[in-house]
């Protein structure tokens, strides 16, 4: 018997990797579509998207590939790669990751799904892992209030400068960096500074503050601790001449150093700055790292971006939560003088949990090894005869070979070692923690020095340290408990498994977040991210040894190209905040080039993210705000009076489109007219870019720039709060503008604004999960893609519409890709709050939608393309069920105040315990769908946000908080 021949078109159809990442398959799609009322995906999409902004071609994408076709061809571009003994050093160095945390954490979707930590009662575990790092910052650099994490050092030296400005006595004169900072982090500086009319200027500090510094007046101070040379200096004088002008003090500083080091904060500095990469995070070619700032407790209240606080639940019990909710953009919005909304939370978990694992004894031994291998590194220049610039560093040497310098550096590459090349008669040489003696004496032999291995031994015995006593670390550090319990495999494994049972990510369920686009991460996008041939490159390795990268970059930023309609993208900036500001930078360097230097007016829709007035006032401009009408569109009338009112002085638009509120705006394209027609730009913010991927494109609907969400749209995952990617395309005309850097020209163009980010690329050590995605769905199965987002979104709207009113809408009742529900009424009629819906939803077994943004008191929901039917379900469900509890509340059956939605989230120790509520143990732990096999268990209950804020405590607490 013979069965029907199957064409092989068919059967590679069959198994392509677009129907394993879109959630619903065709029969689902079909019963979904039945509900919404359209026959096909084509004919909603053509309802819900406007004609006048649909794209009329296919995107101009290679064909969709298999997974095993995509990873080998990932392969070969790692193999592309030259991945030599890196001893480069400035800010970036060779760490080992202890393989139970790559394991464990960087590659286990517990850790790198789950979303910022906005429900803190499920998000516990990552909560603690972020104290941790807090812990071992304030601890290291001798300062009590340490952030969550900040994007890298050269942006967190530059909030530094901006906090100091705020905060300090002198509002006017220079930031004064000392020319032995790292020189991306100065170049850094430069970019943010020169838009907000602060003169930064580098000086040699090390005779302390020029006369001439000091008499134009000096409001804050930056200090490299070890310098970028190496050289390890006592700053405390030059620290006590800078208070007595009143300035602020920030100390950038080498984490590891500084198990040996005398703090930052024992020194006098307010601020401490620097990253934590060499605290077991791979150097992927610049990023992702999570960079820290600590401050003096005056200024804790002012920190920028996140800080882990400690509060009660509603049992009185020791629970963490984000303090202050403190991103403070969405408060101070226009008077914001921080950006920063995501940070490096997966990356921080990473150097936190590196410091657990290791302990005190553990990182100083690590320090002391580092430091041993540079004191015999510099033993034998000397002995060779090589002048050996500074008699006291930590890791990284300064030699002077006049003339030679090229010639040296030429000579380790060939014997498969990068060193630095300061200019033509010095060479740095930086170690770290995986220095081998091999690599001692191939450097050796580059100078001509004839030390080999076998002399290591008699040189370590007869060379001191090279440490100053005047600043040997004498307090101790990392006394808490958490880093003396883990030292075992067993023990770590296990802690490791605690903290993740505490949190709910997408690997658990749904996170149906509007704005945020809460998407599958696949396994195979991920699994090249720890691939040594992308882990292990350092940003300024010479251009020819990251070729493979170099080709992925480039035609990343040719797909996202052509994607969004632009003419050129940058990837540098690496979060979304950073791309709008980058985006901004570009359109007032266009302005100026053109002599418009009046255009500094920013008009923004009321409904915007706080980050766009933020990211506006960054750049120079003046935030002049228009009305959002009631339809929550852009509010036409409004938007021309102000066109009309700033003409002369327009600078450039920002509207999100889709809108804020989840609609597709028919009139985007006049409004980009009138704008135009002004002489201003358009900057259409890319958050919601998952309902226009092969449908429309901004830049051919009226756009000039935009930043992009990687992390949204393109899959890579929000890690707990970061990393992100952000970056920015522009038309041809704003392409002169995009970054560029100092260090690496391939990065941006000459007449480029400056780094935005540290590293020439930003956090390219993820951008193998975004060139991946692209490459596995092809143009259509990126079409396909978005409009299963859409569908997905109007499904959930009708589902819920007979029990909760939907916002907005467009024609024909259709919402985008996303879609906002309204509890206001049902918190007039009964006192329910929008709170007491969102904790609810944890006792379903769901972390809730974005919670009363950008309308207070409701619940913006965005499924995404990945949820299929039984999930997306499982939530309308649960919604429903809730309906029904309110409704009880409303007919006196239960009191607010004593109903399972006050009481929620409901933990198993509560139930355990007395009860004395009006509902039963069953109507709390397992309401409507939820079985005992399935329950996702809260760890505590409801916290209580006001005390966190009353009483900060932002790093980890005694046990003895804990009791009871």
């Amino acid at each position: 018997m013979t069965t029907a021949r199957t064409p092989l078109s068919a059967l590679d159809e069959g198994t392509s990797f677009a129907q394993r990442h879109i959630g619903p398959d065709a029969a689902q799609q079909a019963k979904m579509l039945a509900q919404v009322g359209y026959g096909s995906l084509d004919e909603l999409t053509a309802a819900a998207v406007p004609e006048v902004i649909k794209s009329t071609d296919a995107l101009g994408l290679p064909a969709a590939r298999s997974e095993a076709e995509v990873l080998a061809e990932l392969r070969g571009l790692a193999d592309r790669n030259q991945v030599l003994d890196s001893m480069i050093g400035l800010g970036y160095h060779g760490t080992f990751t202890p393989p139970v945390i790559l394991r464990n954490v960087m590659e286990n979707p517990a850790w790198y799904t789950a979303y910022t930590p906005y429900q803190p009662e499920i998000s516990q575990g990552r909560l603690e892992a972020l104290l941790n790092f807090q812990t071992v910052v304030a601890d290291l650099t001798g300062l009590p209030t340490a952030g969550a994490s900040l994007l890298d050092e050269g942006t967190a030296a530059a909030e530094a400068m901006a906090l100091s400005r705020r905060v300090g006595k002198v509002k006017q004169g220079v930031f004064l960096v000392d020319a032995d900072c790292l020189p991306q982090t100065v170049a850094v500086l430069r970019t943010r500074a020169e838009p907000t009319g602060v003169e930064v200027v580098v000086a040699d500090l090390s005779g302390g503050i020029p006369a001439d510094a000091a008499e134009r007046g000096v409001f804050g101070v930056l200090l490299q601790y070890p310098g970028a040379s190496g050289a390890v200096r006592d700053p405390r004088a030059v620290i006590e001449q800078a208070h007595a002008l009143g300035a602020v003090v920030t100390v950038a500083a080498d984490l590891l150093s500084l198990a040996l080091l005398t703090s930052p904060g024992e020194l006098g500095a307010d601020i401490a700055v620097g990253s934590s990469q060499r605290f077991g995070v791979p150097m992927g070619f610049g990023g992702p790292h999570a960079g820290f700032m600590s401050v003096r407790d005056a200024f804790a209240r002012s920190l920028p971006g996140r800080l882990v606080g400690v509060s009660v639940d509603a049992d009185g019990k020791a629970a963490y939560r984000l303090a202050l909710q403190t991103r403070e953009q969405h408060i101070r919005r226009e008077k914001a003088t921080s950006n920063i909304c995501t940070a490096q939370v997966l990356l921080a978990v990473m150097a936190g949990l590196y410091a657990v694992y290791h302990g005190p004894d553990g990182l100083a031994a690590i320090a002391r090894r580092t430091h041993r291998y540079a004191t015999v590194l510099a033993a034998g220049l000397r002995d060779g005869g090589v002048e050996v610039l500074h008699d006291a560093f930590f890791d990284t040497v300064t030699a002077r070979v006049p003339g030679r310098a090229a010639d040296v550096v030429a000579a380790a590459r060939e014997a498969g070692v990068n060193l630095r090349l300061t200019d033509a008669d010095h060479v740095g040489i930086a170690c770290d923690e995986t220095t081998r003696r091999e690599q001692l004496a191939a450097v050796w032999s580059a100078f001509g020095v004839r030390s080999g291995t076998r002399e290591i031994d008699a040189l370590d015995a007869a060379t001191g340290d090279a440490l100053p006593d005047g600043l040997l670390r004498t307090d101790e550090v990392l006394t808490h408990p958490v880093f003396h319990q883990h030292r075992s495999e067993t023990a770590m494994l296990r802690y490791l498994r605690r903290l993740s049972d505490r949190d709910y990510a997408l690997d658990r369920g749904m996170i149906p977040l509007g704005s945020c686009t809460m998407k599958l991460n696949a396994t195979t996008e991920m699994e090249p991210v720890t691939w040594p041939q992308f882990a292990a490159l350092h940003p300024f390795a010479p251009a020819e040894q990251a070729e493979g990268y170099l080709t992925l970059i480039r035609e990343l930023e040719e797909q996202l190209a052509e994607i969004t309609g632009y003419a050129r993208v940058s990837v540098q900036p690496n979060a979304g905040s950073q791309g709008e500001l980058a985006g901004l930078l570009a359109v007032r360097a266009y302005h100026r080039a053109n002599g418009d230097t009046q255009r500094t007016v920013c008009l923004i829709p009321s409904s915007a993210h706080g980050t766009n007035a933020a990211s506006a006032v960054m750049a120079g401009m003046k935030v002049v705000v228009v009305k959002t009408g009631e339809s929550g569109d852009v509010d036409a009338a409004d938007l021309h009076a102000k066109i009309a009112e700033h003409r002369d002085e327009l600078a450039v638009l920002m509207v999100t489109y889709p809108s804020t509120h989840g609609v597709f705006e028919d009139d985007i394209t006049d409004i980009c007219a009138a704008v135009h027609d002004a002489g201003g730009q358009v900057y259409v913010d890319g958050a919601n870019l998952n309902a226009l991927v092969g449908l429309a494109r901004p830049g051919r609907f009226g756009a000039d720039v935009s930043h992009l969400n990687l992390h949204k749209t393109f899959c890579i995952p929000h890690g707990g709060g970061g990393p992100g990617v952000g970056p920015v395309g522009v038309r041809a005309h704003l392409a002169p503008y995009l970054p560029n850097h100092p260090l690496q020209p391939l990065a941006g163009p000459e007449t480029g604004i400056g780094p935005v980010s540290a590293a020439p690329w930003g956090s390219a050590g993820i951008l193998p999960i975004s060139w991946a995605y692209v490459r596995l769905m092809g143009a259509e199965g990126l079409r396909r893609a978005t409009q299963v987002a859409v569908l997905s979104a109007n499904y959930v709207a009708r589902r819920l519409e007979p029990h909760y009113p939907v916002l907005y809408t467009g024609p024909g009742g259709l919402v985008a890709h996303e879609c906002i529900i309204d509890v206001r009424p049902l918190t007039k009629a009964t006192g329910v709050s929008i709170d007491d819906v969102a904790k609810r939803l944890i006792d379903y077994g769901f972390h809730a939608p974005t919670m009363s943004f950008p309308v207070a008191g409701t619940l913006m929901i965005e499924p995404t393309e990945s949820e299929d039917l039984s999930e997306l379900d499982r939530f309308c469900d649960a919604m429903i069920a809730i309906r029904a509890e309110i409704e009880k509340v409303g007919t006196g059956e239960w009191t607010a105040e004593d109903s399972p939605l006050r009481g929620a989230p409901h933990t198993a120790a509560q139930l355990a315990g007395e009860w004395d509520r009006a509902y039963s143990r069953e109507e709390a732990a397992y309401p409507a769908g939820v079985t005992a096999d399935a329950k996702c268990w809260p760890p505590v209950r409801r916290i209580d946000g006001a005390y966190g804020d009353r009483n900060l405590v932002c790093s980890c607490p005694p046990p003895e908080e804990y009791e009871g």
